[in-house]
């Protein structure tokens, strides 16, 4: 616990260090602190492809475009946009009041201004390999002769579609499409990914990676709020990396944290039923809500791979005698102290607008129709069913155990092998393993990022059909919705879709994610958003909690 302490001491004094503390008012700077079980592996937006990454970048940069807690796009630094009759050219007028952050690759160290150049140079990055993650992102772009990414002039900024992409603004508001200065990328190379750059509402000061990320205030930051008050409030952003949750509870209660997140990382301060255990209460306030986020069972079904060929697997009544051969509803009350929604419906989770168990309709407990199913797949009571091998992590030991129970009272017999997570999924993309616990969480906040996973064209490992999962009505549905402008006819497309793969079963979905965090009553304006984004630069923070009135 001492060098735990010690730990939250130093980063209070660095903090007030680079901030030129020492001073009597130092006292005064207001730090939003938040703790990251994971660590942050790279600050640069090209590699911004772990949530936690992510989180970290969304600080610091900024894109065209942006997203709202309501998943609405909205203009950042575009201050409007539009798209041509057929759909090919989108076209970006940009503010010009934003700066990069003050920082040494610049003359005099002052950030200059951010012109359409910028996001040209920032964008065809993210076709080098080296460094993007990317790539199947940039892809819809027509980068032949004179078109990709142009700037037309300093203000003004086109990109060229191959094809219509109704998602594509969604795909703007991904962190990978972020500006970036050149310069930083000329002076700091490679280790841009710890120097970042960028125009957001907090520039970066200090990594010690592992430990402690801190960021200040930008002074001259470009949004502001209704009443025309500069953003951020708070005068920095501080991020631990306490791995035992027990630790960063402590560090909570001991106020050294404002907020921690997750439902493994909050367990200890929740009850059976999810709600904060009381000694929490007068302190914290619990902030939930849909996660763009599905947990599920895969099932390989390339029948040209040997083991799959003589697997029951490979049978559509086996794989929908599974979805209904164990209780959702008791797994998330008793295993997951009611976090998260049971997966009935669709494969597209809450929080998207397609969401709609009253027209997709999935698979709820049901012995009676596991019974009639292995009978129709000649499998009667499961005689004669070979034992089948689900793969999965430590982490999800308990809930794949109870459907493995479940699972045996209804006839399936299943076999559990626990792999290291890189095992898995390494294994998994190739096509290794017949059966496989893995999720899928929003890359961005449209339904096609989630049916992707069921387009023949993205089999594995070129892309996440992690199935190998082929049907042609879905296949030409989902072109179909690629060049759909209409939202709600596209929004029927996508309903269709799930309820194909649905029926067809090469996965069982297993529960919808929720977002759930702890966070200090003294902090007020932190939305939340099903992408699970922390957006800080409307958080503000009192510098004590008002005594409850009597």
């Amino acid at each position: 616990m001492r060098k735990l302490i010690n730990v939250s001491l130093l980063s209070v004094s660095l903090f007030l260090v680079s901030c030129g503390g020492g001073d009597k008012n130092a006292e005064k700077h207001i730090v939003f602190s938040y703790n990251e079980g994971n660590s942050i592996t790279s600050l640069d937006p090209a590699a911004a492809s772990s949530f936690e990454n992510n989180q970290g970048v969304n600080q610091l940069f900024n894109g065209l475009v942006q997203m709202n807690d309501n998943l609405i796009v909205e203009p950042a630094i575009a201050k409007k946009f539009g798209v041509s009759n057929d759909g090919l050219v989108y076209t970006f007028n940009l503010r010009t009041d934003v700066l990069f952050h003050d920082d040494k690759c610049f003359k005099e160290g002052k950030g200059r201004k951010v012109v359409a150049e910028d996001f040209v140079f920032s964008f065809n990055r993210l076709y080098d390999a080296k460094v993007s993650r990317a790539l199947s992102d940039v892809a819809i772009v027509d980068n032949s002769a004179g078109k990709g990414f142009l700037a037309v002039d300093d203000s003004t900024l086109k990109i060229f579609l191959k094809r219509p992409f109704g998602a594509f603004l969604n795909i703007l508001t991904m962190k990978y499409f972020s500006v970036i200065p050149h310069e930083a990328i000329e002076l700091y190379k490679e280790d841009f990914r710890k120097n970042p750059v960028g125009t957001g509402a907090f520039a970066f000061k200090l990594w010690e990676e592992g430990t402690k990320l801190i960021m200040h205030k930008n002074p001259n930051y470009f949004e502001t709020d209704e009443q025309g008050n500069r953003l951020p409030y708070v005068d920095g952003v501080s991020i631990s990396f306490i791995k035992q949750r027990q630790s960063a509870i402590i560090e909570l209660l001991n106020e050294k944290l404002d907020m921690i997140s997750g439902a493994d990382a909050l367990d200890d301060a929740l009850s059976k039923t999810g709600e904060l255990n009381e000694e929490y209460t007068k302190k914290f306030n619990l902030q939930r809500g849909p996660f763009l986020k599905t947990d599920y069972v895969g099932i390989l079904l390339d029948e040209k791979i040997d083991f799959v060929k003589n697997s029951p697997v490979r049978l559509k009544a086996v794989r929908q005698a599974m979805n209904y051969a164990f209780d959702r509803e008791k797994m998330i009350k008793f295993l997951r102290k009611n976090i998260g929604k049971p997966a009935t419906a669709g494969f597209i989770p809450m929080g998207l607008k397609s969401f709609n168990n009253d027209i997709v309709k999935g698979y709820s407990y049901n012995p009676d129709k596991v019974r009639d199913l292995l009978k129709e797949a000649g499998y009667p009571n499961g005689e004669g069913m070979p034992s089948i091998t689900l793969y999965t992590t430590e982490h999800y030991r308990k809930l794949l155990e109870y459907m493995q129970s479940q699972f045996a009272e209804n006839h399936i017999k299943i076999e559990i092998s626990i792999e290291p997570n890189a095992v898995l999924s390494d294994k998994v993309n190739k096509s290794q393993f017949l059966m496989f616990k893995k999720s899928w969480v929003a890359d961005y906040a449209d339904e096609e990022n989630f049916l992707s996973k069921f387009y023949s064209k993205n089999f594995a490992p070129n892309g996440y059909n992690y199935f190998h999962y082929s049907n042609p009505k879905f296949d030409k549905l989902f072109e179909e919705a690629l060049n759909e402008k209409n939202d709600s006819l596209r929004r029927s497309l996508y309903q269709q879709m799930d309820q194909i793969a649905m029926d067809d079963a090469p996965m069982i979905p297993m529960f919808y994610d929720e977002v759930i965090r702890i966070v200090n009553k003294r902090v007020s304006g932190l939305g939340i958003n099903p992408m699970n984004l922390l957006n800080l630069k409307t958080v503000k923070k009192a510098e004590k909690l008002e005594k409850e009135s009597h």
